[in-house]
């Protein structure tokens, strides 16, 4: 049973389910058992943009509802019922109808496959969208320089300005230097934080520093993931 099919019986996020069948998985891990088989799918209204989700055992999904309340649980026992009662109902005595069962069950395993591979290899993208989603707050180069490491391409704050500077992002000298563009500001990818601290003789001094939004952060991780893969 598909974790989307879990999603619409019982009412639940389809997102939230697939944080469940996380969850289930790092127990299986710890235990020894099989994990869940993982999939994508894709909808109309994205085009062939891939979406995660998870092909369910009737074990699995005994366990995973067990945490669901019993209004839910009944209707995915009855859900299960009904695949069983067809399962039955297929004639294994016929020789064609076994050689089509091997044949669908041979293009699923290769599909699952192709979707794990692609799901690897996405990972760092997928990684940073998730935690991206939602994300409204700046941050300074210093820690983008920090998200892009963990994201899989090693760069230091220092680089990092550098880099900024020499594509014209950051200012290279005078008032501007290190300050961006207007043209990335009105882009969205970056704002200034302006504050005033103490200088000399107590004099109040403006300070100005860059920050990247959270689109920002978002087009530059991508942005050195892609120059990693064309590297």
């Amino acid at each position: 049973m598909s974790s989307r099919e879990i999603s619409e019986l019982t009412g639940k996020e389809h997102r939230n389910v697939l944080a469940d069948c996380d969850k289930l998985n790092s127990q299986y891990v710890k235990m020894g058992l099989a994990e869940i088989s993982a999939g994508v799918y894709t909808l109309p209204s994205t085009g062939s943009q891939q979406h995660r989700c998870y092909e369910l055992t009737k074990m699995q999904t005994i366990d995973l509802m067990t945490g669901y309340n019993i209004e839910l649980r009944i209707k995915i026992n009855r859900r299960w019922e009904e695949l069983e009662s067809n399962q039955k109902a297929i004639d294994f005595s016929n020789p064609n109808t076994v050689l089509q069962l091997a044949q669908n069950w041979a293009d699923e395993q290769a599909k699952r496959i192709e979707a794990e591979t692609k799901l690897k290899e996405q990972a760092p993208q997928v990684a940073f969208a998730m935690a991206m989603i939602g994300s409204t707050s700046s941050c300074l180069i210093g820690q983008l320089a920090k998200i892009i490491t963990q994201n899989g391409y090693e760069i230091g704050e220092k680089r990092l300005f550098s880099y900024l500077r020499e594509k014209g992002y950051l200012g290279k000298s005078g008032e501007n230097y290190n300050l961006p563009a207007q043209r990335f500001i009105e882009q969205g990818l970056f704002d200034i934080k302006k504050g005033t601290r103490t200088g000399n003789g107590g004099i109040l001094v403006t300070t100005q520093t860059p920050k990247v939004t959270g689109k920002g952060q978002q087009y530059f991780i991508n942005h050195f993931l892609n120059n990693k893969k064309s590297a």
